[in-house]
């Protein structure tokens, strides 16, 4: 993965550090980058939320739940889950698995046999991992949103009868409808419907539900953004994949819902970290996508730190969200959007939440350089250049930099509006610049300190660099 550079130039002021100075309270940090993200990104609304040590710590809440009606988002904002809601479906299976009422291993037709008969045997597994073959959305379901299924099984005959995509255990493909069968499953084995289960078994007391839009006066309204318009998004029914798409939740629910995992609440500790374990293809392969190993529905990676993080995320009409838990700290987050946008919002989620993870990583001071003015640099090798200022608001070190060339071209690219600045975001605690979130509209990016005196490292993604340096003029 390719990197972002900044090195200060020598001889660039820097602002002092007040000696014995209050540190800055994270949850000012996470929101200053929660709204920042919310403007550049062009979305009307963001929840966030960080569960830490058995409790949620921080609840943020950004911009509009509904534009017409002037309402903000709030803490008790629900929004579409889209494939977040994957998350639940597993630990659903898993609970049963645990309880001995499902072998994930055993063919799903022992308990669904109303099935194609020319499939051959697949099994839970395969499903939580994406490697069964059953097909994703195909240009068939194009109306998919358009028609209200009154049951699982109803949904089941949306897709039922059409050929595998491949032999169960051999390949990857994505499918939601894979969870929809998953779901068929884990009613057979639970002996009661999909949604009951969820809702006594794995959700309860928590604001995790069916998708509630244009249902509950607490939903936000589903937005589509293409540039700087902004609209409501059309009605959209997720019954034909309620276990893969459909739920929808608060962000302190989400991430108390990821805690409770972390705490063995909702299964076992064990069998959470057995659903962190790589699946593998018939081959004995681990099955790997864009460098994450995927589990029994989680997706996990060693962060910057060397650190293991389980995420998930999701997009759907009015929804991009993500959830990041971090096993070895008793640390998770949530991050939910009411529009569909592009965020590399599981990256965002993490650098948001930085400032609550401890101060064991921050490492030596680095003051906010509030003399700088210009930058020059290389985005994929070509070069760039620009101008850029800080400032220090309230202890936080932030700063804005122009963007222009190539650098510009690919944020400018993505659907979202067009942007001519980026956003810096000082996430140390202590003040000033030790790492930082670069806040673009394609999402937050974790600036920190590299190997070379003075430089920053920040990841953009698996095949972008650009490198910057700080000059007073």
């Amino acid at each position: 993965m390719r990197a972002i550079q900044v090195t200060m130039a020598a001889g660039l002021a820097l602002a002092p550090m007040g000696a014995g100075a209050e540190p800055i309270a994270p949850a000012q940090i996470s929101q200053r980058v929660l709204d920042d993200l919310r403007d550049l990104g062009g979305v009307p609304g963001l929840g966030a939320a960080v569960w830490k040590d058995g409790a949620v710590v921080w609840s943020g809440s950004s911009g509009a739940a509904d534009l017409a009606a002037g309402r903000p988002v709030t803490s008790d904002t629900i929004f579409r889950l889209a494939s977040v809601s994957k998350l639940i479906t597993v630990t659903a299976a898993a609970r049963l698995r645990e309880q001995g009422a499902l072998d994930v291993d055993a063919p799903v037709q022992s308990l669904v046999p109303a099935l194609n008969p020319k499939w051959p045997t697949l099994t839970a597994r395969q499903l939580a991992a994406h490697t069964a073959g059953v097909p994703h959305y195909q240009a068939v379901d194009a109306n998919r949103g358009k028609v209200h299924h009154a049951s699982v099984s109803e949904a089941l005959k949306v897709f039922k009868d059409r050929d595998l995509l491949f032999a169960p255990g051999s390949r990857y493909n994505y499918s939601s409808y894979g969870y929809t069968l998953l779901s068929a499953e884990i009613e057979a084995a639970a002996r009661r419907p999909f949604l009951d289960y969820v809702a006594a078994e794995i959700t309860p007391g928590l604001a995790i539900r069916v998708d509630a839009t244009g249902r509950l006066k607490e939903a936000s309204v589903a937005y589509e953004v293409e540039g700087d318009k902004v609209a409501p998004a059309a009605p959209h029914d997720f019954s034909y994949t309620w276990a893969g798409g459909g739920m929808s939740a608060t962000a302190p629910a989400l991430a108390a819902f990821g805690g409770r995992l972390l705490d063995g609440q909702v299964v076992s500790r064990s069998t959470f970290d057995w659903m962190l374990v790589p699946a593998v293809f018939n081959d004995g392969k681990p099955v790997v996508e864009r460098g994450e190993a995927i589990g029994f529905g989680w997706r996990t990676l060693k962060d910057e730190d060397g650190e293991t993080v389980a995420r998930h995320a999701g997009a759907a009409d009015g929804a991009r969200s993500a959830l990041v838990l971090y096993p070895q700290r008793r640390f998770a987050v949530g991050l939910l959007s009411n529009a569909l946008w592009a965020s590399s919002i599981e990256q965002s989620a993490m650098t948001m939440s930085a400032p609550f993870r401890g101060a064991e990583a921050w490492g030596s001071m680095r003051p906010c350089p509030t003399q700088a003015k210009a930058y020059a640099g290389a985005f994929d090798d070509k070069p760039i250049a620009g101008t850029v200022s800080f400032t220090v608001e309230n202890g936080l070190c932030v700063g804005v930099m122009s963007v222009d060339g190539p650098f510009a071209k690919w944020m400018n690219d993505l659907p979202q509006k067009d942007a001519t600045a980026v956003r810096l975001v000082g996430l140390d605690p202590r003040g000033g610049l030790a790492r930082a979130a670069l806040v673009t509209p394609a999402g937050a990016y974790e600036l920190r300190p590299a190997t070379s005196v003075g430089a920053y490292v920040a990841r953009l993604g698996p095949t972008r660099s650009v490198s910057l340096t700080f000059a007073a003029q």
